[in-house]
């Protein structure tokens, strides 16, 4: 009994001291507390407020101060990962011991990798749609600028790095000729994208600059999957599926057009058909020009957009232009006017498709087809000049991850040139076929969201020629802040020789030109600034001697030249409110040896001076958009032979004040007007001259001048959908 209870007070006391002990353990626990702190910064040193810091696993942690401090105290002991986490920054790890002591860290993070945010190369590039946040015009931009009378060619001459050749119409880039850029459609060559028309004569883009969502204009340094092009590239994408059926009539000063669309569940088909005669215009205004009979045109197209599977998307469009005119042109040599009449056939088709493979892949296969033809006649002769091309081409492209993309494919170039003569001496014809074969490779490639570089090569070779070329291609981009950023690109670029020379010879070489291009660009508050500096080094440029055309040792790649300029660009939509302005200034320096020319000269579609303004301005209680578009292109030169120095004599500067008015009269209907050259500015583009001296021993000339000196258009757009709440505003000139 007495041994009993001492073990049940032996018990009491063991369970007892076991409490105390338990007791005095957990009171110690709060003494044993470790404090964690320190500073949240980025890379540059600027603080970061808000910046969540915790133990990982645990809920002990806090959000760094204004300053970008913190402290925290934590009973846990032993060992832990801190976690330090930022919005657009890459987080923060770092395991630490916790046994009581303070620990104090200094945290620098690194910002983020979001190629939404990232960098983009600009460098010779004009971007118009959604696809890039570096875009300076949108593609409302591109058919709303006041004198480009519709035409996509027309509104690219406002911005920098482009000369207006008023004879012309066509795209001058850079000191490039017309010949040395090319248009895609969908990826896929336009090999004729300007109407036909007479010797100094300007001509037209063919297509409707409503049938595209975007536009990339590239004055230089393009990437490598383009090639065949000297000086520039422009790249046009056609429309999506549209949004709803509708049916669009206008009605014009010179014509009518009609426009319809129906959709189905995963496609849709837009149709077109339009007329233009110039003729009952001309009885109202005065011409410059003696018209036989004034330009008459019809043409249609059809377009196609079908879905295929979860991503891909098939667009097909085919279209057919047919033209005619007759004016009289004065024969300089025989003292009188002779009967120029053209009638020109074109025929387009274009067919592209593009769907994801799985989750990294993606392919894009698109094919065109051309058939050009003119045919001429001009006193006793008849002239027919055809041309036929086909492309086609495979994109596929790989995101090897988040920061690096590989794009490689291949493509096939194929023409067949043809020129005949009837005369009455007899009949003469010549052509040439080209197949030409290109493949190339190129890798984008983000070293952070502030530096990315493109690298790539192309490889051609052509059949005719029996030769072949490889091209590195590079440019890089850094950003230096959220608004601002620097570019440049570098490259080889090589083109056949013009159709003229091929069709006597096949001995000649690929001509070539070397770009370098330096831009800077920023962006903010809807305001942009870009400046770029670029130098091209042409060599194996065509010469031509003395000898009969028809003599293959007439031609020969012993050419060469330079070009390099400076371009400014400035747009502001915020300053002026409703209103919208963009203020364009070129310089260019350039010289060439080439075709018929006895010594290196300034070549005569370069001006020097190239300015434009162009504004744009919504009066929304008189429901209309106005729009006013100055351009000035200093003289540039041509060659008078009745002098003994080539390419000395100079034209009159080129100057335009152009103007456009559109009205919202209903929902659904716009009137709309416009007059180029309001103020009647006198414009010539030099002069021709006799092949033969007078008797005089001079070469007899005649100014080159426009087709009139002023041209206005009135028109009427009317669209019918089934809520009648669609206009054509974003569409109109």
């Amino acid at each position: 009994m007495h041994f009993e209870t001492n073990q049940y007070t032996y018990m009491t006391f063991s369970k007892n001291c076991l409490f105390v002990i338990i007791f005095s353990f957990l009171s110690l626990r709060p003494f044993c507390q470790t404090t964690i702190s320190g500073t949240v910064t980025e890379l540059k040193g600027g603080t970061l407020p808000g910046a969540n810091v915790y133990l990982q696993g645990t809920f002990d942690g806090i959000s760094t101060n204004a300053e970008g401090k913190f402290s925290f105290k934590t009973s846990k002991t032993g060992m832990f990962f801190l976690v330090v986490e930022f919005m657009g920054y890459e987080p923060f790890s770092k395991e630490i011991e916790l046994k009581g002591h303070p620990i104090k860290l200094d945290v620098r993070l690194k910002e983020a990798f979001n190629r939404l945010n990232a960098v983009t190369i600009t460098a010779g590039t004009f971007e118009a749609g959604d696809k890039k946040q570096s875009v300076v015009l949108s593609s409302l931009d591109m058919v709303t600028t006041a004198g480009a009378m519709g035409d996509v060619y027309g509104a690219l001459q406002s911005l920098p790095g482009t000369s207006t050749n008023g004879e012309s119409g066509r795209l001058f880039v850079k000191g490039g000729d017309s010949e040395e850029s090319h248009t895609f459609i969908d990826g896929s060559l336009v090999y004729a994208p300007y109407s036909s028309s007479a010797p100094n004569m300007a001509v037209r883009g063919r297509f409707n600059p409503f049938m595209f969502k975007g536009t990339i204009f590239s004055t230089g340094g393009y990437s490598a999957e383009y090639g065949q092009a000297l000086s520039s590239v422009l790249l046009l994408s056609t429309n999506d599926i549209p949004a709803k059926e509708q049916l669009d009539f206008s009605v014009m000063s010179i014509g009518a057009e009609m426009d319809g669309t129906k959709l189905w569940k995963t496609g849709a088909l837009t149709g077109s058909l339009s007329y233009n005669n110039l003729q009952p215009y001309m009885n109202l205004v005065s011409q410059n020009y003696s018209w036989v009979k004034a330009p008459e045109a019809g043409s249609g197209a059809l377009s196609i957009r079908q879905k295929t599977g979860k991503s891909g998307l098939l667009k097909a469009y085919c279209s057919f232009d047919n033209s005619r005119f007759a004016v009289m042109q004065e024969d300089l040599d025989q003292e009188k006017f002779i009967e120029y009449a053209l009638k020109n056939d074109n025929y387009f088709a274009n067919a592209s498709w593009k769907s994801n493979l799985g989750t990294k892949w993606t392919v894009a296969s698109g094919a065109s087809f051309t058939r050009n033809t003119d045919n001429v006649d001009f006193e006793k002769i008849k002239f027919t000049m055809r041309l036929q091309g086909t492309h086609l081409k495979t994109v596929f492209s790989n995101l090897i991850s988040e920061k690096m993309t590989l794009k490689f494919g291949a493509e096939l170039f194929s023409k067949n040139y043809c020129q005949k003569y009837d005369t009455s001496s007899g009949y003469v014809a010549n052509d040439f076929s080209n197949n030409t074969f290109s493949g190339f490779a190129e890798a984008e490639i983000y070293a952070s969201a502030k530096f990315v570089a493109r690298i790539g090569w192309r490889i051609e070779y052509s059949d005719y020629l029996k030769q072949g070329n490889i091209s590195p291609r590079i440019s890089a981009a850094y950003k230096l802040n959220a608004t601002s950023q620097f570019s440049m690109a570098y490259g080889w670029f090589y083109q056949t020789p013009a159709d003229e020379y091929l069709l006597f010879t096949h001995s000649l070489q690929y001509e070539r030109a070397d770009h370098y291009t330096f831009s800077f660009q920023s962006s903010k508050d809807d305001r942009t600034f870009r400046a770029e500096f670029y130098y091209k080094d042409y060599s194996g440029l065509v010469k031509t001697n003395s000898e009969p055309i028809y003599m293959p040792s007439r031609y020969s790649n012993d050419g060469d030249g330079y070009a390099r300029g400076l371009d400014i660009f400035w747009r502001d939509k915020k300053s002026i409110r409703h209103g919208d302005y963009w203020v364009s200034y070129s310089f260019i320096d350039t010289r060439r040896d080439y075709k018929n020319y006895p010594c290196e000269a300034i070549p005569t579609f370069v001006s020097k001076h190239n300015f434009s303004v162009v504004y744009k301005h919504w009066f929304g209680g008189w429901r209309s958009l106005a729009g006013i578009n100055f351009k000035y292109s200093s003289p540039r030169y041509f060659n008078n032979p009745n002098t003994s120095e080539f390419n000395n004599a100079r034209t009159l500067p080129y100057r335009s004040l152009d103007v456009s008015w559109s009205f919202l009269y209903k929902q659904n209907i716009i009137f709309f007007g416009a007059v180029s050259n309001i103020l009647g500015f006198r414009q010539e583009f030099g002069n021709r001259y006799a092949n033969e001296r007078g008797a005089d021993n001079m070469f007899k000339s005649a100014a080159i001048v426009p087709r009139s000196g002023r041209f206005y258009i009135v028109a009427c757009f009317i669209t019918l959908t089934r809520k009648g709440d669609t206009n054509q505003l974003d569409k109109i000139e």
